[in-house]
């Protein structure tokens, strides 16, 4: 059975959407080797229906010399969680219907090594609230935004972490590893 990781890149304040500001702070060879590692301990993707939308166009024409995560992202099996969505518009994918905990159970269980979770959070936040994260890593940047869709927004009900790991670089940047307490 494999785990869930998600991985998301953040703002102090919490803001994880369209994170065109994370170019503002360079990727030094650890970040990419931590990066690297959650990618290479998965063998499939599973995406919310937006972050397929923003990713397919991204990632699918990319090539291993243009990014060495090209491989992965293009190769790997992509389970989607839409309930609208039939139509592929990226390789290897598979629309596994309305969100359910109950079938990503199932993926799971029916997974060898890990299925890499990245995106928007709505998904994450049902994952989470539903106890199916294993790994939370969050790429905290050294910036507050003000405005945008929040990890945790309010409202959200009290999320118990316990951390398991955390590592600074040269730009600022902080990856912390949480593992969800139940």
């Amino acid at each position: 059975m494999g785990k869930i990781l998600v991985h998301e890149f953040i703002s102090l304040d919490g803001v994880i959407e369209k994170p065109v500001w994370t170019f503002q702070f360079p990727f030094d060879e650890r970040t990419g080797t931590d990066i690297g590692s959650i990618i290479g301990s998965s063998e499939a993707l599973l995406l919310g229906r937006q972050t397929y939308l923003e990713f397919a166009p991204a990632w699918s024409s990319r090539t291993p010399e243009q990014d060495p995560g090209a491989p992965f992202f293009n190769d790997s099996p992509k389970y989607v969680v839409s309930a609208t969505m039939t139509d592929s518009i990226w390789s290897n994918t598979t629309f596994v219907g309305a969100y359910d905990a109950g079938t990503i159970r199932d993926l799971k269980e029916h997974t060898a090594k890990n299925l890499y979770v990245s995106g928007r959070g709505t998904l994450v936040r049902a994952l989470i609230a539903d106890g199916l994260v294993d790994e939370l890593h969050l790429f905290v940047f050294p910036i507050a935004l003000g405005a945008g869709t929040r990890l945790f927004p309010d409202g959200t009900p009290e999320t118990k972490l316990s951390l398991l790991s955390a590592d600074s670089y040269t730009s600022g940047v902080v990856h912390l590893v949480y593992r969800p307490v139940a």
